[in-house]
């Protein structure tokens, strides 16, 4: 399989200096280097290439999602003239169960809107934002494509296409295809999703172009180290067991409504093969939609800022380890050894919640820390930072 890369997993697109080399920085990116933050006796993750790979143990590893490639009603996703990307349904009920023999019309309604996306480097998948060819996608599908960006749209015709915006920190991307009269995508609420929902995975998957498969959230809230180094976290992702090969990076996870409620990013590994072994991730479609907005309009993207450094307390939560001079957490108050345990409301058990639970924050937007420090419990209110 030309194309295809079989080792090495090179991390496009992910930053490579101008972060921490140790620890577990909460800054809106955690960290570089080692995963001090990993919990002894758990499995350490990172990522290393082309489709998302995260270690399990000390055989498996994550890939980047890059290949070298309904039933009712669905309420079309549109990009409105006041730069917002509509959700696709009005209602806040989970996703219907349907029998699986119902799924085909699912995959009929989403395939026209998932597109594959091509390359120098390596093929992957993207989703129909508007009908004149604006597209959502994963960073790491055109880190390194330059002005060489090729899109295929369901019917098979290819169309010339430029990289409007890419944010690495997020690992997501648009680009916009010069065609118009395009299917949009209908997005829903990923907030919504619950473990257990079917969903649909649809994309590229070694190239073969609109290819579906199905499973379930395995869970919801996952953070995962990625890049060269594991140079860049992701959090707040939805596991899924629906096949996710490489070329499936950008194309779109679907509830049975037919909506997107994620980004397919990354895969697990076993570590002697690049194929799918049933844990995969993807980057919530409600962060995703902000994300693209932001890119579509031009705007800088903005990533929340604490300044810490933190890893796993053996009692639970995330012990700081460092707190950066200046940052919101300094002057807020928070030192280190001070060990944090709930943060906005969300109880924080390990290091990897408050990663999290930062990243899902906004610049400005004032949070209430709840810690202990030398056993005696303490509250903080801190005001979360832009990150450099």
């Amino acid at each position: 399989m030309s194309g295809y890369p079989t080792s090495g997993y090179p991390a496009s697109g992910y930053p490579g200096s101008g972060y921490p080399t140790s620890g577990y920085p909460v800054t809106g990116q955690p960290a570089y280097g080692q995963p001090a933050w990993t919990p002894p006796g758990t499995p350490r993750k990172s990522v290393g290439g082309t489709i998302a790979k995260v270690v399990l143990g000390t055989t498996a590893a994550v890939l980047l999602a890059l290949g070298s490639g309904v039933a009712g009603a669905v309420i079309a996703t549109r990009f409105a003239e006041d730069g917002k990307i509509t959700v696709s349904s009005g209602t806040t009920a989970a996703a219907p169960v349907i029998d699986r023999a119902s799924l085909s019309g699912v995959a009929a309604a989403i395939q026209p809107s998932v597109v594959n996306i091509a390359t120098g480097s390596g093929e992957g998948s993207g989703i129909v934002l508007t009908e004149d060819g604006y597209i959502v996608t994963n960073n790491h599908v055109v880190a390194n494509a330059g002005k060489d960006v090729t899109v295929t749209l369901s019917t098979g015709k290819k169309v010339p296409a430029t990289v409007v915006g890419t944010d690495p920190r997020t690992d997501l991307a648009v680009v916009k295809a010069n065609t118009n009269g395009l299917k949009l995508a209908a997005f829903g609420d990923s907030d919504k999703v619950a473990v257990g929902d079917t969903v649909l995975a649809v994309g590229s998957p070694l190239g073969l172009r609109g290819s579906v498969t199905a499973g379930i959230i395995s869970a919801r809230d996952r953070t995962i180290s990625v890049g060269e180094g594991r140079s860049t976290s992701l959090s707040g992702l939805l596991q899924t067991d629906a096949p996710i090969n490489p070329g499936n990076s950008g194309g779109a996870l679907v509830n049975t409504k037919g909506e997107v409620i994620g980004i397919n990013t990354a895969i697990a590994t076993n570590g002697s093969s690049e194929g799918n072994i049933g844990v995969g991730f993807a980057i919530p479609s409600n962060k995703a939609k902000g994300i693209a907005e932001q890119i579509m309009n031009g705007k800088p993207v903005s990533h929340p800022y604490l300044g810490v450094s933190v890893t796993a307390a053996n009692e639970g939560g995330a012990s700081i380890s460092a707190v950066t001079e200046g940052s919101p957490a300094n002057k807020a108050g928070l030192q280190k050894g001070d060990i944090i345990s709930k943060f906005n409301g969300k109880i924080i058990n390990d290091s990897d919640d408050l990663v999290s639970a930062v990243q899902s924050g906004t610049v400005g937007q004032q949070v209430t820390v709840e810690f202990t420090r030398n056993g005696e419990a303490k509250t903080a209110t801190v005001t979360l930072g832009e990150a450099s």
